[in-house]
């Protein structure tokens, strides 16, 4: 086998890279990083409650109140007592929120594109393949 330098290794420094440009982009839309990464869970249909998302997105439940105020505060989601568990809040993007979050991912995906054309046709296919793939794997696949 031909030694290759781990994954995280050669990923670590292309991830860093992408959120430093992403973060001007959110900066325009007064969205945080965290913000977005929730904006997209609700967005997609995954998560209705706030233990849910907290889960879906790898965040203590707490951590993610600020965030949640903030975007609230914005008209980006609303929240609302659960009928069957006053405790539990569940949480919906609004048309506002999609608005602002599909901006955010179209200027986003121009800049990914931008590089993804450096790339042989086939290897951005592969490369995105590949990506897709390991993104659907259970975070206990990665554990080993």
């Amino acid at each position: 086998m031909t030694e290759r330098p781990d994954l995280a290794e050669m990923l670590r420094p292309v991830v860093q890279s992408l959120i430093a440009a992403e973060l001007p982009v959110l900066a325009a839309h007064d969205v945080s990083m965290w913000g977005y990464v929730v904006l997209g869970a609700l967005d997609n249909g995954t998560v209705r409650t706030q233990a849910s998302l907290a889960e879906a997105v790898g965040a203590d439940k707490t951590r993610i109140i600020d965030t949640l105020d903030k975007l609230q505060a914005a008209g980006l989601i609303t929240r609302e007592p659960d009928p069957r568990d006053r405790r539990a809040r569940i949480l919906a993007i609004t048309g506002k929120g999609r608005t602002v979050r599909r901006a955010i991912r179209d200027r986003i995906q121009a800049n990914e594109n931008r590089l993804l054309e450096r790339l042989p046709p086939a290897d951005r296919e592969g490369f995105l393949n590949a990506a897709r793939a390991l993104h659907r794997l259970p975070r206990e696949e990665f554990m080993g």
